[in-house]
């Protein structure tokens, strides 16, 4: 009873914007900016396992996901409009799935997770860059696509992947030429204007210094 008391308090408090046309980047970390209490490859097998049930059990369409030390983003569409019951299930069955293995008394996460609409497909393919290069910004390894705990990694076809993933439309149309563009490095101060329209219910820059429309809004890095 106390930790699901503990689940309905951890709901976003947000206005949620239902869609069923455009994707959401979501993410979440674990709590007090903490290490999952487990070996990466055991908690990429969690996540894989739960992200392919809520697949089937609730519909949810997923991108991409790359999972980090403490924290994961993905990129996922909820054709039911339902992103807030899949997720609050979600977070929920994998924290005492690693509770259980771990053995961890604490609750996984530190709060709500945290979702922005991507009203474009503009805003799309800059959510993934940024979830996709996330290991390299963090100096984790060296190209996007070598990051064992991504699906970028099972799409190349470096390892079997059990997360459903959508055909890859972005990624198939060019293989060579997206890897590149998401191996390039973001201009200065691109990355954290980027960040900044995530942190957003609906990603969107905004006007720059001059009152004018962004810069980001018109090109793409």
């Amino acid at each position: 009873m106390a930790l699901e008391l503990l689940w309905l308090l951890a709901m976003p408090r947000k206005r949620f914007l239902a869609s069923k046309i455009w994707p959401y980047h979501v993410t979440a970390r674990c709590i007090n900016r903490e290490w999952f209490n487990l070996p990466i490859e055991q908690v990429w097998n969690i996540f894989s396992m739960h992200l392919h049930f809520v697949h089937h059990a609730f519909g949810l369409r997923i991108h991409s996901f790359v999972l980090m030390n403490n924290h994961f983003h993905m990129i996922v569409s909820t054709p039911k409009e339902n992103l807030a019951e899949v997720m609050n299930y979600f977070m929920r069955e994998v924290s005492k799935n690693m509770a259980r293995v771990s053995g961890r008394i604490n609750q996984t996460f530190g709060g709500p997770y945290y979702w922005s609409l991507l009203q474009s497909p503009h805003y799309y393919l800059y959510a993934y860059k940024y979830v996709y290069r996330n290991p390299v910004e963090a100096g984790l390894i060296g190209k996007v696509e070598d990051y064992p705990y991504s699906t970028l990694f099972g799409l190349k076809g470096s390892t079997h992947l059990m997360i459903p993933v959508e055909h890859d439309d972005t990624l198939f149309n060019d293989p060579d030429r997206i890897l590149t563009w998401l191996n390039n490095s973001y201009p200065i101060q691109a990355k954290e204007d980027i960040r900044n329209a995530l942190g957003k219910k609906e990603f969107k820059f905004g006007l720059d210094k001059d009152r004018k429309p962004h810069i980001l809004e018109a090109i793409l890095v």
